[in-house]
């Protein structure tokens, strides 16, 4: 070609592009990942064209044998991409006119540009990933529910501000983390609806005068319908920012979940011990045991966040229609795919393996005082008001903090000289067992609301499984 590169544009120039130009657009390093939908982008497009009347029978026998090469030497790696490829699309096209020759390969470009085809692989590649990342959530679901269903009956202190505030069941606190990975399962299945619509035949911006039918097209591609719009088809990248929001908010929830399992993984705390396979030690100090899979869980949530925020900060100025900057839409998107790939299996086998120090558990669920609000409502429940039953339970903390004592601790008499209303029955509340039975309303930790739960998590894998 005139421009001196494998690229699809150089026909008006007279010189190629300088090396540093070449350098800067090149992108085949990072986009042939999508060569297989691109192959398939085209399969479908040399139908319309077909059906249009611009190949005959023959013809489009013969590209279809000839992309069908293509994808398998793709597949094997005899076909690759070359340093003079400028991107996917270039590299490709080079490829079929080898098997195909220039006469018929070159008929393939008509009625479609880079801007269409480009719009169109990344929603095709994404809703493949999407498929893989849901796996991967419902794998630490499952784990997470089983986890619950072994620990039944198990307390543990619950934590607000990260204060002791009040008892919860083991199996409650788990499937507290189950539930956002449900949401983003569900985010991923309402993304996937705007997805699932081809911009193929949208053009450069303004369409196409080849009469091709892009409906035939995306039902070709397994794609829902086709966009409403071709320069918002070709300019706007707002479902690949959804996606990366929706993997950023995946690595927050990992994050969250890390930042915990770290802490009880403490000698301070000791709720949890990690297993071998799914730790790490120290180059130095012999004796230790790091919760390295948690960190990195936590960095890389990070890593997440950044992908996206770039991505919005490249998208926010671009007028209509396509801009060359939205180049730069793929290795953000594409490395968090690489990365929640990587990062789930090790964080769901990390949690599937940990144990949990039972004793330690139970013995610390009623500390800090965390019978207080049980104390209040069953004031509430002798008709005193709220208002004065926090400031009479107030008045009980501070005098087991001043007298070194637990709730349940204080005599009968130091009840009375506190509030009349404090009578000995009051201690019928100043259980662990007796708070968690208590907490019977929609969510809570009662062990009947806990066991809805789990058959919830279950009829959602059974679901998704099928």
């Amino acid at each position: 070609m005139s421009n001196g590169a494998n690229s699809l544009w150089g026909s008006r120039f007279e010189g190629g592009p300088s090396e540093a130009l070449a350098a800067l657009s090149r992108s085949v390093h990072f986009d042939w990942r999508l060569a297989k939908y691109d192959i398939a982008g085209s399969l479908a497009h040399i139908k319309a064209l077909y059906q249009a009347g611009y190949l005959a029978t023959s013809e489009l026998d013969a590209l279809t044998r000839a992309l069908t090469e293509l994808l398998r030497r793709v597949t094997e790696g005899s076909f690759t991409a070359k340093e003079s490829d400028e991107d996917v699309h270039g590299a490709l096209e080079r490829g079929l006119i080898e098997i195909a020759g220039s006469e018929l390969g070159g008929k393939v470009r008509a009625g479609r540009s880079r801007n269409d085809q480009i719009a169109t692989l990344i929603r095709m590649f994404l809703l493949d990933q999407c498929r893989d990342i849901e796996q991967l959530l419902l794998q630490l679901i499952e784990v997470l529910t089983n986890l619950a269903e072994e620990n039944m009956g198990v307390a543990m202190p619950g934590r607000t501000h990260f204060q002791h505030a009040q008892p919860v069941l083991l199996s409650h606190h788990l499937l507290a983390h189950a539930w956002p990975l449900v949401r983003d399962i569900e985010r991923l299945d309402d993304w996937r609806k705007r997805a699932s619509l081809s911009p193929y035949g949208a053009g450069a911006l303004a369409g196409s005068t080849l009469g091709l039918d892009p409906v035939l097209v995306a039902t070709e591609l397994g794609l829902s319908g086709v966009t409403q719009n071709s320069m918002d088809a070709t300019a706007s990248r707002d479902v690949v920012a959804e996606f990366s929001f929706i993997t950023s908010l995946i690595g927050i929830n990992l994050s969250r979940f890390a930042e915990e399992i770290i802490i009880w993984a403490s000698a301070e705390f000791d709720y949890i011990k990690l297993d071998d396979a799914f730790s790490t030690g120290s180059s130095i100090m012999p004796q230790k045991k790091n919760p390295d899979i948690a960190e990195l869980a936590r960095g890389k949530a990070g890593r997440l966040i950044g992908n996206l925020t770039g991505l919005l900060a490249t998208l926010k100025g671009l007028p209509l229609s396509y801009n060359r900057d939205l180049q730069e839409d793929k290795e953000p998107v594409f490395d968090s795919v690489d990365t929640l790939k990587v990062l789930l299996p090790a964080f769901t086998g990390m949690v599937a393996t940990m144990t949990f120090n039972k004793n330690r558990l139970e013995l610390l669920a009623p500390a800090g005082f965390s019978l207080a609000t049980d104390v209040a409502e069953w004031l509430v429940k002798q008709k005193v008001p709220f208002r004065d039953a926090h400031e009479i339970t107030g008045k009980l903390v501070s005098f087991c903090e001043k007298n070194n004592l637990q709730l349940h601790q204080v005599p009968d008499a130091d009840l009375a000289a506190i509030s009349n209303k404090l009578t000995p029955e009051v201690r019928s509340v100043l259980t662990v067992d007796g708070s968690i039975r208590a907490r019977t309303g929609a969510g809570g930790t009662a062990l009947p609301r806990v066991i809805e739960q789990i058959s919830g998590l279950r009829k959602l894998l059974a679901r998704r499984e099928a």
